[in-house]
């Protein structure tokens, strides 16, 4: 497996199908646990330039969104925060307390409330919930993508889901509705968490 493949972008049947857009960003690598307490971690210097690449891998997928959901933990903040600068339109962001360290269930709760009306969310957040409301909600894709992201969402990596039944019909494990129309995360691979 090869995280840092090149961008696999694969549409959907149709947009106009997909009536929401689900971007989920796992924060970039942090320093080591022991180094501050899990809410203040901030990047570490490979973490910066992971996240500078991911925003240009967005400016370059075409891939638009009207909101940004983050954890206010310091990595998911600086994360954004450095993809920021190399999108086109930078939609207005909003520090989210469930969002931080949540499960897939919580995710999905927060998801429903703040995306109403908006087609195209993204959500900065964590490791194991983000990964795994990820592959719960990936029914169909490319079989390459659905099995790199069944085995690991690495560090500054993305994922793209088009819903068609929308945020209120947004559940985990409900029968993975969701379509996996991208994934990609940069080339390095990521050692064991400390």
């Amino acid at each position: 497996m090869s995280p840092g493949a090149a961008p696999h972008a694969t549409s959907s049947s149709s947009d106009s199908a997909s009536p929401c857009r689900l971007l989920l960003v796992r924060h970039a690598k942090a320093v080591p646990k022991h180094v501050a307490e899990d809410f203040e971690r901030s990047l570490s210097d490979r973490g910066r330039a992971e996240a500078a690449e991911t925003g240009r891998w967005l400016a370059a997928s075409g891939f638009a969104f009207h909101l940004v959901l983050c954890s206010p933990a310091r990595r998911t903040r600086e994360t954004w925060e450095l993809i920021a600068p190399a999108l086109p339109d930078v939609p207005p962001a909003v520090y989210d307390d469930e969002v931080y360290d949540a499960a897939p269930d919580a995710l999905a709760t927060v998801l429903a409330e703040r995306g109403a009306g908006l087609s195209h969310v993204m959500l900065v957040g964590h490791n194991t919930g983000i990964h795994e409301l990820a592959t719960s909600l990936c029914g169909s894709g490319p079989p390459e993508l659905l099995e790199r992201l069944r085995e690991e969402l690495p560090t500054s990596g993305v994922v793209v889901v088009d819903l068609p039944g929308g945020w209120e019909d947004l559940t985990p494990g409900d029968g993975r509705s969701g379509h996996l129309t991208a994934f990609w995360a940069p080339a390095h691979q990521d050692p064991p968490e400390e």
